[in-house]
């Protein structure tokens, strides 16, 4: 199964705007070639949650994100991006990126990317 890396989180205040990247561990993985990448994030204290999802070239969000977050692939840069916009404090997360939808008891999430909304 392909392994994504996430990156590009950080301390912001509300009102910014943040890029998260999502690639391949490997440098001969084609991002292109993954059907659906999906963003998640666990907020502190919650459950993690699926935010959003490019799925075939097509993208779909979470009712808290629609409007300000957009997700989009890059094949130049070999990466998925989620570009947010407008952050709120309650986007505070650390957020992850999957091959797909993945069960309830997925086990391989990486590390993440923190994003800290905060004035």
């Amino acid at each position: 199964q392909v392994q994504l890396v996430e990156s590009g989180g950080g301390w912001v205040q509300p009102g910014d705007s943040l890029r998260l990247s999502c690639a391949p561990s490997g440098s001969s993985v084609r991002i292109s070639s993954v059907d659906t990448v999906a963003w998640y994030r666990q907020a502190p204290g919650k459950e993690r949650a699926l935010v959003a999802t490019l799925s075939f070239g097509y993208p779909n969000y979470s009712p808290s994100v629609k409007g300000r977050f957009t997700i989009f692939r890059e094949d130049a840069e070999n990466t998925v991006y989620l570009q947010m916009n407008n952050l709120k404090t309650e986007d505070t997360a650390v957020y992850h990126c999957t091959p797909g939808i993945v069960p309830p008891n997925y086990q391989s999430w990486g590390q993440g990317t923190r994003v800290t909304v905060s004035s």
